[in-house]
C-alpha cells in the first residue's frame, strides 16, 4: 500500500479509503444491499491486512448502524492511533425541526451521537455531508471549529457543493481564525468529470485533498452497461447520476482492462488516482475481490495514451450529486 499526506496536513492516509456505507443493518436506513456486522467483518480485516488505514462512514448510513459496525470492528482489530476514521453530519437522523442540517445544535449533538455509535473518543475527519442553505455559514463553520478545539475532531472536511460555496467557506475560516477544511469529498469518476471545471482546480490551489465518492460510478465502470446488481436495482439516487450515452466509456475501460490483463475496476480507479489532486478515492466493497481490485489499482500506472483514450470522448453534462 502507498500512503500520502491528506491535503496539506501532516496526516498520512492510504491511497485507498474503504467506504463503509456498504456495512449496516439491511433493514435500516434504506440500503437493503448493505452487509450486517458478521458479514462486514472480513472486509475490515482484509483492508487492515492490505495496509488500508483510512475508513469513511456517515451518521445517516443505515440509520447509524454503519458507524456502529465500523467502530465495532476497528476497535477490535486496529490500533486507534494508526487508523484514520472519517464520518459526516447533515442528513436527517430523527424527526423534528432540529433532526438534520448544520446548525450549531445539530453539529454539537451530531458529533456526540457519532462518537457513541463508533465507540471512540474522537473522529479524525469530520465532514459536512452537503451544504446547508438554511443555516448561516458562519454558524456552521464556528461550530466545526469548536468541536475541533474540544478534542472531539482532528480535522474537518466538506462534501459535494458548488465551488463558490466552498471558496466562501475557506475565506470565512481564514478571516476568522477558524479551523480550515482540509478535504473535499466530491463526485468524480470517468462518467462524471464536471468537478474538473472549478472544484478540483480550487482544491489544488488551496491545498485541499480530494477524496472522491463513487469513483467507480456505482459499479457501472466495472461491468457491462446493461448488467445489473442488487444494489443498482434498488439505488434510486444512483439511477439519476449517469447517462445511457456513457456506455462507450465503459466499453473503453473494458478494452484497456483486457489488454492489460487486469480488472475494469483497477483501470477506472487508476484513472482517478492519476489526477494529482486526488489523495484517496473512497471505494465500497461488498465482495472481497472489490477490495483486492482497489488495492491492486494503487500500483497500476496508465500511460498517456490510455488516459487520453479513456478521457477523450467524455461529454459535459449537468451537475449531479450536490443534493
Amino acid at each position: 500500500m502507498e500512503y500520502t499526506k491528506l491535503g496539506s496536513t501532516g496526516l498520512d492516509v492510504s491511497r485507498i479509503c474503504l467506504g463503509c456505507m456498504s456495512y449496516g443493518r439491511p433493514d435500516a436506513g434504506g440500503w437493503p444491499w448493505s452487509l450486517d456486522a458478521d458479514d462486514a467483518k472480513p472486509f475490515f480485516s482484509s483492508a487492515l491486512e492490505s495496509g488500508i488505514n483510512f475508513f469513511d462512514t456517515a451518521d445517516v448510513y443505515s440509520a447509524g448502524t454503519s458507524e456502529e459496525i465500523t467502530g465495532r470492528w476497528l476497535n477490535e482489530m486496529a490500533d486507534r492511533d494508526e487508523i484514520v476514521v472519517a464520518t459526516k453530519v447533515y442528513n436527517r437522523m430523527r424527526k423534528g425541526p432540529n433532526g438534520a442540517g448544520l446548525s450549531r445544535k445539530a453539529i454539537l449533538s451530531g458529533i456526540d451521537a457519532s462518537l457513541r455509535r463508533l465507540g471512540m473518543d474522537y473522529v479524525d475527519l469530520y465532514q459536512i455531508h452537503r451544504f446547508d442553505h438554511d443555516t448561516p455559514l458562519e454558524e456552521t463553520l464556528e461550530a466545526l471549529h469548536d468541536v475541533v478545539k474540544a478534542g472531539k475532531v482532528r480535522y474537518i472536511g466538506a462534501s459535494s457543493m458548488w465551488a463558490w460555496q466552498f471558496s466562501k467557506a475557506l475565506h470565512l475560516q481564514d478571516a476568522n481564525g477558524w479551523t480550515r477544511f482540509v478535504t473535499m469529498q466530491d463526485h468524480y469518476n470517468l462518467l462524471y468529470r464536471e468537478e474538473e471545471r472549478e472544484m478540483l482546480p480550487l482544491c489544488a490551489d488551496e491545498g485541499i485533498g480530494a477524496i472522491p465518492w463513487s469513483p467507480l460510478a456505482r459499479g457501472k465502470l466495472t461491468r457491462d452497461w446493461d448488467e445489473s446488481t442488487a444494489r443498482s436495482e434498488t439505488d434510486e439516487f444512483g439511477k439519476k447520476l449517469y447517462l445511457d450515452s456513457d456506455r462507450h466509456i465503459v466499453e473503453k475501460v473494458a478494452e484497456i482492462a483486457e489488454k492489460r490483463n487486469v480488472s475494469r475496476a483497477q483501470v477506472a480507479l487508476a484513472w482517478v488516482m492519476a489526477n494529482p489532486v486526488v489523495d484517496a478515492p473512497i471505494v465500497g466493497a461488498t465482495k472481497l475481490h472489490h477490495l483486492s481490485d482497489a488495492v491492486a489499482a494503487v500500483e497500476l500506472e496508465l500511460d498517456e495514451r490510455e488516459i487520453a483514450e479513456l478521457s477523450e470522448t467524455y461529454a459535459p453534462r449537468g451537475i449531479a450529486g450536490h443534493q
